[in-house]
Parts: structure tokens; sequence; C-alpha cells
């Protein structure tokens, strides 16, 4: 495999961070993995950073988590942040409170580690808005990255048609595999599985934002695919629709043709399959939520509902656990408590 194949074109550098505040205010750098048991027990349906130069010491982080039997962890919050120059004097570390990323060698190796208190409860209680924030239980999670497939992304121009969905920069991610280790409720063990990692520096546009879907999974056999796409606008144009096939040599350029929109909350089971048209003809794969995590009704995005969620994908037989992240309004989607 090619050097540029494996960094999608970019510089190696590229995928360093800021070693200080931007000077566009509007800038912001996004660092954020997505994670998966392979025995599903665990997740980390979103843990993340928001660096926006307007709030650089005091940014944004995302801790989500879910086990099985339906139990989310979630932990959001702004923090302090540690310095991003590593010992070897490079600008490697992006933190924010009880949240670090560190890049070991760019493209190929990072680290992440939460190591904090997150409010316990179940899924249910997000969907219905009850969860307690003050009913924290203490949680460290740490996993060492090693991808597994090429960076897919976007380098995106002021006069792109891109940049009108999103933003002005560059925005790729990249499907890892991954070992580590999680505490809570008092046990420590090891944990294995597969996730996704994203690397933003950008000056997003997010008016007239009014939903999307976004999925990817890594297969067993080193198969894999991501796309993020937007519903059409109210005219019935087009709207932003992007992905990719791997086929373990090969990124074959792909899109969406059947997308499962957000339109039920559901706590797990919810049917999420989708087709992917590219060179190959059309690739269908299965899905069934599982590992959920939700935010219902949020003013701050415009009255969208939101889902972060592990599925289980099935490609031809094959099966492997992978994300989602996709919203809409609250006026289009419908509340369905229990089992789909």
């Amino acid at each position: 495999m090619t050097a540029s194949l494996w960094t999608a074109g970019l510089a190696p550098e590229l995928d360093l961070v800021f070693p200080s505040c931007p000077d566009d205010p509007q800038m912001r750098e996004s660092v954020s993995l997505w994670f998966f048991e392979e025995n599903g027990r665990f997740a980390a349906p979103r843990m993340g950073i928001e660096a926006e130069a307007a709030n650089w010491d005091d940014r944004l982080f995302q801790a989500n988590f879910a086990t099985e039997g339906e139990r989310v962890l979630v932990g959001p919050g702004k923090g302090p942040v540690p310095s991003a120059i590593d010992a070897d004097g490079r600008p490697t570390i992006i933190g924010a409170g009880p949240v670090t990323f560190q890049c070991i060698e760019p493209f190929r190796r990072w680290t992440a580690r939460f190591d904090g208190t997150v409010a316990d409860g179940h899924v249910s209680e997000q969907i219905a808005r009850t969860l307690d924030p003050q009913k924290r239980v203490p949680l460290t999670f740490e996993i060492e990255m090693e991808m597994a497939v090429p960076a897919w992304g976007q380098v995106m121009g002021g006069d792109s048609a891109e940049a009108g969905f999103m933003g002005v920069g560059y925005r790729f991610e990249q499907l890892f595999r991954a070992k580590g280790t999680v505490t809570l409720d008092g046990e420590s063990r090891k944990i294995s599985g597969t996730g996704l990692r994203i690397h933003r520096q950008s000056v997003r546009q997010l008016e007239g934002f009014r939903g999307h879907c976004w999925q990817s999974a890594v297969f067993p056999d080193g198969r894999a695919f991501g796309y993020i796409a937007y519903p059409p606008g109210e005219d019935g144009k087009p709207s932003y629709n992007e992905g990719y096939i791997w086929d373990g040599t090969h990124m074959i350029a792909a899109r969406v043709v059947e997308a499962p929109w957000l339109r039920r909350i559901v706590p797990q089971g919810d049917d999420v399959s989708l087709v992917l048209e590219s060179d190959l003809g059309r690739t269908r794969i299965g899905g069934k939520t599982l590992l959920s995590t939700f935010r219902v009704g949020n003013p701050d995005m415009g009255g969208l509902n939101l889902q972060q969620s592990g599925v289980l994908y099935d490609w031809d037989g094959q099966q492997a656990y992978g994300m989602i992240e996709r919203s809409a309004h609250e006026s289009l989607t419908q509340i369905i408590t229990g089992a789909a």
C-alpha cells in the first residue's frame, strides 16, 4: 500500500494537532472516536473534543459510553487543556478535562484515554430526558489504535460544493482495530475491538443543517465501508452524499442510495440496513442498532434529535460491529419505547 493511499493524499503532518490557538476565532480542531468491543459488551459511541479557537482554554468534550443491558454512561462538559507538545517537541497531544488523545504515528497509530466520572443510567432515561446528571460513577477507558483502513475524507475549499455542507478546511476519518482496558464498577478488564477515529481542522458551516446519516464499519476479512449523507433539500435536489468501499486493496468511491434516515427513536434493534452504489454495482449491508445513546429535543441543534449508536452489521454473511450517527428534526421522528 502506497503512503499516499494510506493518508488519502494528505501530508503526514496534517495528522498532528494545532500547537497553539489558531488566529481565526472560527477555526476549530475536532478529534473523536467510536469504539465497539468485539463481544458487544461495551462501546464508546463517540468520545471527542471540540477545540474552538474562541474558547481554546476551556474546550468542549463529549464522552458517550454504553454497555450491554442498555446502560448508558455519559459525561459531556468543558475542561482545561494540556500542552499539545510531546516529549519530542511535536504537537501530538489534544485534550480537555478527562479526555486525552495522542498521535503516535500519523495515519497509523493513536492513543485515547478517558479518566473521570459519567452520569449513569438507562437509555430509556436519555430518550425521556430524565437521566440524572448527578448520579455519577467513575470510569476509565484507554485504548491503543492501529489503523486498519486508509484515511477517507474531504479537503474543503471556500467555493467547493463540499464546503457548503462540511465547512472550510479538512476532515478525514479512519477505521481502526484497538486494544486497551476499561475500568467500571470497580472492575478493570482488557478490551479489544474496532472503531472509527475522526480528525478535523476546519471552519464549520452549520447554517441550514437539517439532519444527516453517517455509517461505517471494518469487517474481519478487512473489507470496510463508510459514508456521510445529508437528506435531499426541500426542493428535492440532492445534498451532500459521499462514501467509499474498501475491498482490502482499493478505495472505491461510493454513494448511499438507500439510507436509514432517523425516523424512530428506538433503544435498540432498529433496522439500519443500507445500500451503496459504486463501480462494483449495488452493495447491500444489513444492520441492527445496539449500544445506543441519544440526545432528544436539542434546542442548541434547532430541535434535531440525535442518535450515536453501535450497529451489528452483516455483509454477505460476515458480521462486524460498527457505528451510526444520524439526526433529524423532532417533527420527523417518533419515540418508541422498548425493543423494536
